[in-house]
């Protein structure tokens, strides 16, 4: 079984702004795969079901981004997974806009959401789906992630998340390398 955490900021004040791309992709795998994230358990929205033979849950987490980790560990601590069995899904100004970087492991970066789930689950050994969303070229950061995507922009960001659902699928099924191999970019 996999856990699958999109990473985001609840509410419709946040929906479709850069820092929400984990919400959204995760969303698209829950429409792909006839999943309902619609169960509130852990501090998060969540849904059961399957992505090829594989049972998955699903995970919203409703506690702002900063203190995603909260409701991550809280998953954990229930189902009782491996950490190689956890996916983060997040956006990542360190990346450029509409490339995906896939890691098995490794540290939180810029992203305070990752940085509190690593920090709670004591760990960084766990599979994670860069967003890249661009940077700001000057202006404050947090206005910038808080910003929807231009018309463009948006185009561009649905073929990316395109993208990220099919590496998903190959990590579900138990290959993080060919993931990496096919979708870094």
């Amino acid at each position: 079984m996999y856990i699958i955490v999109g990473l985001g900021n609840p509410g419709k004040k946040y929906a479709g702004t850069r820092h929400n791309v984990g919400f959204e992709l995760l969303d698209q795998l829950a429409e792909a795969h006839g999943i309902k994230v619609d169960k509130i358990k852990f501090k998060a929205l969540i849904g059961e079901g399957f992505i090829g033979s594989e049972k998955v849950v699903l995970v919203k987490p409703q506690t702002f981004m900063n203190l995603s980790g909260e409701s991550v560990r809280e998953v954990m601590h229930f189902y009782k997974v491996d950490e190689t069995k956890l996916i983060v899904l997040y956006d990542d100004i360190d990346t450029a806009f509409g490339k995906l970087r896939i890691r098995k492991k490794g540290s939180a970066g810029t992203h305070n959401g990752m940085r509190n789930i690593i920090y709670l689950l004591q760990t960084d050994g766990f599979p994670r789906i860069r967003i890249g969303i661009g940077s700001p070229e000057r202006g404050d950061l947090r206005d910038f992630v808080l910003n929807r995507f231009s018309k463009d922009e948006r185009a561009e960001m649905a073929l990316t998340l395109e993208r990220a659902g099919k590496a998903i699928a190959l990590i579900v099924d138990g290959n993080v390398d060919g993931a990496m191999n096919q979708f870094n970019g």
